[in-house]
């Protein structure tokens, strides 16, 4: 599951793979965490945390 959201993260959000891997750094223990490490981190905007939150339901 963490490999699809870091696709979606990258394919279809434009997030960098450097962002994606500091947030990473931060949520080892629990990496379903990794939307919400994105948003404090600024590295994703509101609306895009949304668009995470939508896919990982669907």
């Amino acid at each position: 599951m963490l490999e699809k959201l870091i696709s979606f993260l990258q394919d279809e959000l434009d997030v960098p793979k450097e962002q994606i891997n500091l947030a990473l750094r931060h949520t080892q223990a629990i990496p379903n965490q990794l939307p919400m490490q994105l948003w404090q981190y600024g590295l994703i905007n509101m609306g895009q945390l949304e668009k995470i939150f939508d896919w990982l339901e669907s």
